[in-house]
């Protein structure tokens, strides 16, 4: 057979599109900046967009991105929406909309994961320990507790992704000042794989 052929990961989900009302809204109240007010004034700062509709300016990108994520992680905004930050370009782009391809992943804060063995032992007995009415504990759980995450092509180009737990434990040691390959014979194949700090993504 000849064609293009794509694969769909399992825990791969495409995203079915939530209102952008409530998004327009909260960016107003945390200080968007309207194109006419800073039609002339407008070098430096960064442009919002919004399912490609330029809404207007802003001045501390930074803080907005992570109360955005922070949001989102606490079950106040769909978990679909994603948020993509371009430093390059001054741009930050949010969407809401159906058909973006998005693939969960665990959510790491202080290189330590959000996840624990209790989450574990939550799913396993479908239940939290110290639930009196003892509500099924399931995936969804995880991701509006902010342990799951799903991020659409996007926005995993402006996020750090550890591969494997290894790769984070690295990272770890790294920044306490161990280097963890100094005394190790490393094997030829393992010498080509870059450190976690290399990573761009």
């Amino acid at each position: 057979a000849c064609g293009l052929v794509k694969n769909l990961a399992l825990m791969s989900t495409i995203s079915v599109g939530s209102f952008s009302a409530p998004v327009i809204e909260f960016l107003e109240e945390w200080g968007l900046e309207g194109l006419e007010e800073n039609s002339r004034s407008s070098t430096g700062l960064t442009k919002v967009f919004v399912n490609g509709v330029w809404m207007g300016v802003h001045r501390e990108p930074t803080n907005l991105v992570r109360t955005i994520r922070t949001l989102r992680r606490r079950d106040d905004i769909s978990p679909e929406v994603s948020v993509v930050r371009d430093i390059r370009e001054r741009e930050l782009r949010i969407y809401t909309d159906a058909g973006r391809v998005c693939r969960p992943l665990f959510v790491v804060q202080d290189h330590d994961l959000v996840l624990t063995r209790n989450h574990v032992r939550w799913l396993q007995q479908k239940y939290k320990d110290n639930d009196p009415l003892q509500l099924p504990y399931t995936w969804q759980s995880l991701v509006k507790e902010g342990i799951v995450e799903y991020l659409d092509a996007e926005e995993e180009e402006t996020v750090m992704i550890c591969m494997t737990p290894d790769d984070l434990l690295e990272t770890r040691l790294l920044r306490q000042g161990i280097n963890p390959r100094a005394e190790v014979d490393l094997e030829p194949s393992a010498r080509l794989k870059p450190p976690p700090t290399a990573h761009t993504w």
